[in-house]
C-alpha cells in the first residue's frame, strides 16, 4: 500500500474535524438551513472527552483545481460566481460562503488522514456530492468527497478509495468528477425519483422506489455494497452519511426511522470493520424546519460509526491493503 502505517487507535475516542467557518449566517435568498453544522458541533461538544477535536486547513486552490475547472475555482474563491451558477447552487456565494467552501474539502481531507491513522474520523460538514466540474448545484459549492479522494490518490497516500453515498439524492457530481479514475469507485443508494432529475453513472447505482422502509433498505444496502467492497478491496471509505432517507425529511422520498438510520451506520461500520477498512464520514443531507432534530440524526450517525469502529484494537485496520 502507498500511505499511512499501522493505526494506533485510542479505544472510545472519536476523532472529529470542525472549522469555525462551517458555522455562518445564512446569505440572502438562501433556503438552506445554515445552523445545522453549529448544532452538530454543540451536540458533539456535550459528549466531552469522548471527542477529539481537529482543526483543518482550507483546501489549497491547486487541489481544488485538480478536481474542478480552474475558472470556477477562481469564481468561488473571489466570490464572483455568476448569478446563473448561484441559482443552481441555491444561494449567493459571498466572501463568507467562499471561505467556508474552501474549508469544507480541507476538513474531509483531514478526516480521511485521521481515519487512516485511527480507524474512523468524521467531518462536521461536507458531503457536497452535487458539485460538478464547472459549477455547484443543490446546495453544494465544491465537491469535498471528490477533491479529497483525488488528492489522497495523487499524493500516493492510498491506491484505492471507495466513496459510499447513502444520501437520499444520487451523488451525481461525485460520479462525474471521479469518472475515468480506476483508483476511485463510487457507490450511490438513493431515491430513484428524487433530485437530480438527470442522473450520472456511478460505479454502482442503487435506485430505490419511494417510501422504502428500514428492512428493505438495509437488505438492499448489504446485498449491493458487499460485492463492491470485496471486488475493489478499498484502502479507505469516504462515507457520505446523509440522514435525508429519514421518513420525515423535507426533501426525502424514503421512509427510514431513526432506528433504521442507526442500523444503517452499524451495517456500514461492520462491513468496513470486517475488512479492516478505515472510514471517514461526512454529514451530507438532512432537511426540515427542526434544525436540532436534524443535527441529532447526524450526531447519531457519527457516534454510532465511532462506537462500532472503536471496538477495534490497535492495528486492526489496514486489511484492505492486501
Amino acid at each position: 500500500m502507498a500511505g499511512a502505517g499501522s493505526p494506533s487507535y485510542l479505544i472510545g475516542v472519536i476523532h472529529v474535524v470542525h472549522h469555525p467557518a462551517y458555522v455562518t449566517e445564512a446569505p440572502a435568498r438562501s433556503t438552506y438551513r445554515w445552523g445545522k453544522n453549529g448544532a452538530i458541533r454543540d451536540l458533539l461538544v456535550a459528549e466531552g472527552e469522548r471527542i477529539a477535536w481537529h482543526l483543518p486547513e482550507p483546501m489549497p486552490a491547486a487541489w481544488l483545481e485538480a478536481t474542478h475547472d480552474p475558472d470556477y475555482v477562481a469564481e468561488v474563491l473571489t466570490a464572483q460566481v455568476p448569478h446563473a451558477k448561484e441559482r443552481r447552487i441555491g444561494f449567493p456565494v459571498t466572501p463568507v460562503v467562499a471561505t467556508r467552501a474552501a474549508a469544507v474539502p480541507g476538513g474531509t481531507y483531514l478526516a480521511a488522514l485521521l481515519a487512516m491513522a485511527h480507524g474512523f474520523a468524521a467531518n462536521t460538514a461536507g458531503g457536497s456530492h452535487h458539485a460538478l466540474p464547472d459549477t455547484g448545484a443543490g446546495y453544494c459549492v465544491f465537491n469535498d468527497l471528490a477533491v479529497a479522494a483525488i488528492r489522497l490518490v495523487e499524493e500516493g497516500r492510498v491506491d484505492r478509495v471507495l466513496i459510499v453515498d447513502v444520501d437520499v439524492h444520487q451523488g451525481d457530481g461525485t460520479a462525474v468528477l471521479t469518472a475515468g479514475r480506476p483508483e476511485i469507485a463510487t457507490y450511490s443508494i438513493h431515491a430513484e425519483k428524487n433530485f437530480p432529475a438527470r442522473k450520472a453513472r456511478s460505479t454502482l447505482d442503487v435506485p430505490l422506489a419511494d417510501r422504502i422502509g428500514d428492512a428493505d433498505y438495509l437488505a438492499t444496502l448489504e446485498q449491493t455494497l458487499v460485492p463492491l467492497l470485496d471486488d475493489m478491496r478499498p484502502q479507505l471509505i469516504l462515507y457520505q452519511a446523509g440522514v435525508d432517507p429519514f421518513g420525515g425529511d423535507r426533501l426525502g422520498r424514503l421512509d427510514l426511522t431513526l432506528a433504521g438510520l442507526v442500523a444503517r451506520e452499524r451495517l456500514v461500520a461492520r462491513l468496513a470493520r470486517e475488512r479492516g477498512v478505515p472510514v471517514a464520514c461526512t454529514v451530507g443531507g438532512g432537511y426540515g424546519d427542526d434544525v436540532m432534530a436534524i443535527a441529532r440524526r447526524h450526531v447519531h450517525a457519527i457516534l454510532t460509526l465511532g462506537e462500532v469502529l472503536a471496538e477495534q484494537e490497535a492495528g486492526a485496520f489496514g486489511a484492505g491493503d492486501r
